[in-house]
Formats: C-alpha cells, sequence, structure tokens
C-alpha cells in the first residue's frame, strides 16, 4: 500500500466536484481525503499502483458534467495512512490557479422538488444544489466554500446541515444549500420605498396581480435587478420605454417553459438545446405566424423580426412566469445605458422612477452580470455571441499564455470586458457596458479590483488600446504608473485579428490567413479611424494589405449616432447624392455640415460599420439611431427579406473595381446603390445586393492576396445574414473562420491584446523594451 497525492485543476470547484471524489473513493474502497484550495483540488490516497490508477483515471474520465478539468497530476508521496476518506476542510494556496465558476441555471432535479407540495422546498424561490444556482456571482474570495461567499450569513438548519454532511444527499457539500427555515427572505416595496409584504407565497402572488394590473416590477435575480411586466400588453411596453428612456432598442421576453417557445417561435435543435443549457441566455428567435400569444411585436422590437427570448434560470423567476402563464418583458434595470443596478440600496435610489414595485432580498450581490445573448444564422446555425455574461464569464478555455507573468489587458471603450492571465489561465470579464458613463466605469474598476483580490495578484505587464481618451486605456495607465509595469498599446483593429485566430488556433497557421475586421471604430496607426480593414498574418506578424477608401469624419461621436452623417460624408464626391440628402437636414445643418467637409477634415475614417449606417439612410430605413446598431439591423432585415423570398443566390455586386487597385473604393460603390435607387429599384434589392457586395470585396481581397484561408472579428460581424451569406458563397472556396465562444464585437479586444502581446506579434516585446 503506498500514498498518492492527485492535484486537479480547472473549473472544479462549485460543479460538486469533492462530493463526486468521495463516492468514487467508496466505491473503489480507497482511503484518504479531498480538499478544495486556491488552486484547485487536491486528493491524496493510499492504493496500490494498479488501484491508484484505477482512481486516477475515473476522476479525471467520469467527472461531473459542469466540471472542465485543465491540468491534472499524480505522484507518490510520503507514506501516510488513513483510515477513512473524508472531506478535509479547504485551504489557501498562495497563489490562486482556478477557473471561475459562473452562474448555473435552475437545474430539473430542483425544479422537481420545487413543485412537489411534499418536499420540504416546495415553492422556495432560492432552491439550489451542487448542480445550479450562484456561483460566481455571489464570491468573496476563494477558494469557492460558503464561508468566502455571499451566503456565510445563512446559518444552515438542522435539515440542511444534515443534507450537507451525509454522502447519500444530492446536496452534499452544496456550498448553497438553504431552505425555507434557514435561507433567504424576500421582500416587495412599493415606490416610495414602503415595505408591503414579505413571505414567499405571499409576495410572489403580490407580484402576479401587480403584473396583471400592468404593472412595472424590479425584481432582483442573479446577477442584478430585471424589470419585469406583461409582454402582451402594449400598454405598458409603452411606459416601460418612456419612464426608461429606451424609444426602440428591443426588449428581452422571459417565457414559461420551453413548449411555450415552440408554440409562438421557429426552433432549430440548435436554438432549443442553448436555451435549455445551464448558461440559459437570452437567444434570438423569429415568431411563427400563428403564434399564441398575441405579441405587440413593433413595441417590443421596432422594425425587427427577431425577439430574444430566454427561459427562467433563477427559480424565482421560474416562479412568478409559471404563476403569470404568460410571457414576461425582462430587461436589465438601468437607467437609460447605464449599468445594470445590483445592490439592494442602488434598487432603491434608482427604481423608483422606472417601477412601480420593488422586489428584495437579503443574498448580496458580489459581482453584477447581465444577462449573455446568443443567435444562430438561420441558413448555416453558425452561432453568434452577442453579449458574453451571465453563466459564460469569466473562465476562458481555448487559450492558455505562453507568458510566465500575469498580464491584464484592459480592453475597449464600447462593450468594453478586461482580459486578465493568472497562472497561464485566461480569465475575460463579464460585459461590462460602454465606458464612457460613470456608472459603468465604476462597475469596470470594482470588477478590476474583484479579480486581483481573487487571485491575490497584481499584473506584471498591462496592455491597452491606442486611442488615449478610452477610460480602459487611462485606466490601464494609471495602473501601469501605480504598479510600475511596462504598459504595451495595440492597435484596436490587431487586437481583434489577433482574437479571432487565437480563438480558432491559426497563430501557428504554416499557411498565410487574411484577417477582415470591420467594425464602427477604433484608432489606427495613421491618427485615422480604421474599420474596414484587411490583414495578411504570417510568420507572426499582421500587415495591413487593404482598406476601404477613408471619408471625412463628421462631428465626431455623433456621426455614429446619425446615419445621415456617414451617408453625407461618403457620398460627399457623388453629385447625384446631394439631392437625395438635401432634405435630411435643416438649412443650417446642411452648410454646417458642408463646410465641414469642404475644409478638409482632420479625421478620417474607413469604417464599414458606418458604411452600413449611409446605406440604411440612404434607403430612409433610419436617419438618426435610438441606440447601436439600429441602422444596421434595420438594413439587415430589410435584405433577409429579399432573401428568404428568392433564396440564396448571387446578385449584381456594387464592387466593380479593378483588383489591381489597393482599396475598396467607397465612392464607387456607393455611386452603384444611387444609381439604383434613381432608377427605382425596390429597397430590399438594394439592402440584399449590397451585403452581396460586401461578400465579393472579401473573395476579391483573398485572390489578391493568394491565402485560402480568412477570419473575421469586428461588430459586423454580428449580422446573421453577412454571415450566411458568407458561408454560402465562399465557404466551399475558402476555409472561413468566426469566433464562436466570444463575441466579434469589442468584447473581444482585450482578449486580443493579450494574444498580441502573449505571442509577441510584430515584434512587439522588443519595441517595447520588454
Amino acid at each position: 500500500m503506498l500514498t498518492y497525492h492527485i492535484h486537479i485543476t480547472g473549473l472544479v470547484q462549485g460543479v460538486g466536484f469533492r462530493p463526486f471524489v468521495y463516492q468514487l473513493a467508496k466505491k473503489l474502497n480507497v482511503t484518504g481525503w479531498v480538499n478544495n484550495t486556491s488552486d484547485g483540488v487536491h486528493v491524496e490516497i493510499n492504493a496500490t499502483e494498479q488501484s491508484a490508477k484505477n482512481f486516477y483515471e475515473a476522476v479525471i474520465t467520469k467527472a461531473p458534467a459542469l466540471s472542465k478539468i485543465t491540468t491534472h497530476h499524480i505522484e507518490k508521496v510520503n507514506h501516510t495512512i488513513y483510515a477513512a476518506f473524508t472531506i478535509n476542510e479547504s485551504g489557501v494556496t498562495a497563489t490562486a490557479n482556478l477557473m471561475l465558476t459562473p452562474d448555473f441555471a435552475l437545474c430539473a432535479d430542483c425544479k422537481k422538488e420545487m413543485y412537489d407540495a411534499a418536499n420540504r422546498r416546495y415553492q422556495y424561490p432560492f432552491i439550489t444544489c451542487t448542480n445550479c444556482g450562484p456561483r460566481y456571482s455571489i464570491i468573496h474570495t476563494l477558494p469557492y466554500d460558503r464561508s468566502n461567499t455571499s451566503m456565510q450569513p445563512f446559518t444552515m438548519c438542522k435539515d440542511c446541515d444534515e443534507e450537507y454532511n451525509n454522502p447519500n444527499y444530492r446536496r452534499h457539500y452544496s456550498q448553497t444549500n438553504s431552505c425555507s427555515a434557514c435561507g433567504i427572505s424576500l421582500e416587495i416595496f412599493s415606490g416610495t420605498g414602503e415595505k408591503l409584504c414579505s413571505g414567499y407565497t405571499t409576495v410572489i402572488e403580490r407580484i402576479v396581480a401587480e403584473l396583471t394590473n400592468k404593472k412595472i416590477i424590479a425584481v432582483k435575480g442573479i446577477g442584478g435587478y430585471l424589470l419585469l411586466c406583461d409582454a402582451t400588453s402594449e400598454t405598458v411596453i409603452k411606459e416601460l420605454r418612456k419612464r426608461k428612456h429606451r424609444p426602440a432598442k428591443p426588449f428581452a421576453l422571459l417565457y414559461p417553459g420551453i413548449s411555450t417557445i415552440e408554440n409562438d417561435f421557429n426552433l432549430s435543435q440548435q436554438e432549443k438545446d442553448c436555451l435549455q443549457t445551464v448558461v440559459a441566455p437570452i437567444v434570438l428567435l423569429k415568431q411563427k405566424k400563428a403564434a399564441v400569444f398575441n405579441l405587440p411585436i413593433n413595441e417590443i422590437a421596432p422594425g425587427l423580426a427577431s425577439l430574444g427570448i430566454m427561459l427562467p434560470y433563477a427559480p424565482l423567476f421560474e416562479l412568478i412566469v409559471a404563476a403569470f402563464k404568460k410571457p414576461l418583458i425582462a430587461t436589465s434595470a438601468n437607467i437609460a445605458d447605464s449599468s445594470i443596478i445590483y445592490t439592494d440600496e442602488g434598487a432603491m435610489q434608482e427604481l423608483p422612477s422606472v417601477a412601480d414595485y420593488i422586489v428584495t432580498n437579503n443574498r448580496a450581490i458580489v459581482i453584477a452580470q447581465d444577462d449573455s445573448v446568443i443567435k444562430f444564422t438561420p441558413l448555416h446555425q453558425q452561432q453568434i455571441i452577442i453579449r458574453r455574461s451571465r453563466g459564460i464569464a469569466p473562465s476562458f478555455f481555448g487559450y492558455n499564455t505562453n507568458a510566465a507573468e500575469n498580464i491584464f489587458a484592459a480592453g475597449a471603450l464600447l462593450k468594453s470586458s478586461f482580459t486578465f492571465s493568472c497562472n497561464n489561465n485566461v480569465y475575460i470579464s463579464q460585459y461590462l457596458g460602454n465606458t464612457d458613463s460613470y456608472e459603468a466605469q465604476q462597475a469596470y474598476e470594482k470588477t478590476v479590483a474583484h479579480f486581483i483580490q481573487l487571485f491575490g495578484q497584481q499584473p506584471a505587464i498591462i496592455v491597452a488600446d491606442k486611442h488615449h481618451l478610452y477610460f480602459a486605456t487611462q485606466f490601464a495607465v494609471k495602473m501601469s504608473e501605480k504598479n510600475k509595469v511596462p504598459l504595451i498599446q495595440v492597435q484596436h483593429h490587431k487586437a481583434h485579428a489577433a482574437a479571432v485566430l487565437a480563438e480558432n488556433n491559426l497563430l501557428r497557421s504554416k499557411d498565410p490567413v487574411l484577417c477582415v475586421i470591420w467594425d464602427g471604430t477604433g484608432l489606427g496607426d495613421d491618427g485615422n479611424i480604421w474599420g474596414g480593414d484587411f490583414f495578411m498574418y504570417q510568420h507572426n506578424a499582421l500587415q495591413r494589405c487593404s482598406y476601404f477608401d477613408y471619408f471625412p469624419v463628421i462631428a465626431g461621436d455623433k456621426m455614429a449616432k446619425e446615419p445621415r452623417l456617414s451617408v453625407l460624408a461618403v457620398c460627399s464626391g457623388i453629385a447625384a447624392a446631394k439631392e437625395m440628402l438635401h432634405h435630411k437636414f435643416n438649412e443650417t445643418e446642411w452648410q454646417l455640415y458642408s463646410k465641414m467637409i469642404e475644409n478638409n477634415p482632420v479625421i478620417l475614417c474607413s469604417s464599414v460599420g458606418r458604411l452600413f449606417d449611409a446605406v440604411a439612410s440612404l434607403l430612409n430605413l433610419c436617419d438618426k439611431q435610438s441606440y447601436e446598431g439600429q441602422a444596421a439591423m434595420l438594413l439587415e432585415e430589410t435584405a433577409t427579406a429579399y432573401f428568404q423570398q428568392h433564396g440564396y443566390k448571387t446578385l449584381l455586386s456594387y464592387f466593380t473595381q479593378q483588383q489591381k487597385e489597393d482599396n475598396i473604393s467607397t465612392t464607387n460603390l456607393f455611386a452603384g446603390i444611387i444609381t439604383d435607387i434613381q432608377n427605382g429599384v425596390p429597397k430590399d434589392i438594394i439592402a440584399a445586393k449590397f451585403h452581396y457586395s460586401l461578400v465579393t470585396i472579401v473573395a476579391a481581397i483573398a485572390d489578391k492576396q493568394q491565402t485560402k484561408i480568412i477570419a473575421f472579428s469586428g461588430g459586423v460581424f454580428q449580422s446573421s445574414l453577412l454571415v450566411d451569406l458568407l458561408i454560402t458563397f465562399l465557404g466551399e472556396k475558402f476555409q472561413l473562420h468566426f469566433h464562436k465562444d466570444l463575441s466579434p464585437n469589442d468584447e473581444n479586444i482585450s482578449f486580443g491584446q493579450l494574444v498580441y502581446f502573449d505571442n509577441n506579434m510584430d515584434d512587439c516585446k522588443a519595441l517595447h523594451h520588454i
């Protein structure tokens, strides 16, 4: 008999790993112990060499379904005799080496118990087990133990304690274990802060009654407060838009169950499976013509055919929507575009202007998170993550760093995230919003501080965007100066390229890769605004090989909000455009903006995002956006309608220039569009031709560069239609690579920044003397 020590790292805490090892040891008659530490799970056993091998293989190959093992190791150690197998107290190591466990949606077993009148957790709205419930959102420090989470104040009752300590119960060592006798309280308050009632059944009945009365209710969820109201009531949705100052941005819907979703929406198998995963994200779906629920679509998502749908991931939401028996609007509780509200104090202070009632509980949310958003392209079912947050963040398993140092990558301005590496593991924060608001900046700073606290280490290298006005860049500069560590700045679109190359394992590609990076904005190396760029990646270097011709930037950031300014700038060299555009401006505006163009603007732009805006404005779909991406989404809807009616067939392209030219002429592109408008060509055909033209441009550049491998990144590739067209028309000739586990938008910038430095792309370490 010998003694062996096993060390396992990865996503191995908060997933039932210790109870699993305990049961396995009992089954295989192995003695010893298992415990959590801040560097993973440790197991020590008495066994023969063959028994130890069998046990070790079983631990690794039969690990809990929610776990993800990244490293594992077994070694002989000094012999110690153990009489039994036990779960020992957790320990803390000098450095943390863990993947952080995300929050898990309500599991089927807990849901069944919650509706069993004979069960002691009947209708308990905070039911959890080792397979479901909050994890990341409640953790203060590592390792993952109840005492290190916001469950610490709740002392388990006798029955819960027995479950916790008894290996025969499925809640054996469940750190969030509680029940109505010892658990979390539920209360409802009026908008004036008056406590109306408490108690689970009473509060839920009151919620349902007020929802029926067309009231708006803020309910504390897993990662923050959500605003709920009747999704079948046009009146209350209009009122919600008015109070949130949100005239057109789509709302998500919470449905009672998968069968009710199937009644109302066209569901592919991938979409159905995605809705029912432990992530339980919002999934974008198209409604059936003969839907059961009569939803006011044009109030929920004005001008759009797809709606964001989710299932109740928290037991409280399950009880509410099941009792209400109809879909609910379920949108982040915030004011305008600020961060989601997650503290009780913040809710009581800010939400009375939006919500009629506020439902809270006394379990603290440590880290705020919005709901994750995912969609699948209609034709090829390519997954596109729109927002990577609750249920997914923060651990990332697609990449391990080469550098021995810990790296902090600060990210971008919009759709921000940051990336932190520690012990070669990579952690990409949840979506942190647009950091041009003070609230989002506070959330960003708090989340960074929380990460550093969790891992007990400061970064040795800091990487940031080149735009000095970005909040994230300014934060990185201050951190670098404070910690006296090097700061490396990476061009925005090269970070996009690095992200998609790393995610698709193309960093060591022997063949050249064309990186197509299209988005709304990003400071280029030449001081202009890029966003319509092609890079060739070869021998660990990125070379910008082509881009859309520059056009003037009018009125700074205002141009991103008013598509009419984009079309005016893009078509400034096309005489026939002036007559089409003049009516979009009053005379003062027309003179002002025309003069700006004539005076040779200092800043120029190559953004494809602005080209989408320009076409949308030309077709009179959108001149002023009330939310980011609105014009492009309306344009996509118009083009999609054409392809759905006529099939995905080739069209005449607006791209007609000779391939010998290095750049793409935006003037030639839009001259063709304007000609079609003058000739009375329908909007849907023009929109379809524009999308198809972008595909032909990609093919032309790839042919010119003599490459067969193409990778795509940037917010433009959130377009389901564009992705489907690329796969349809280029998929056989080229190897196409898209983001799968990261969003194509600026959420991936921080990861790309880290990858760029970590792989010394473009010899960046030498340039910065590192």
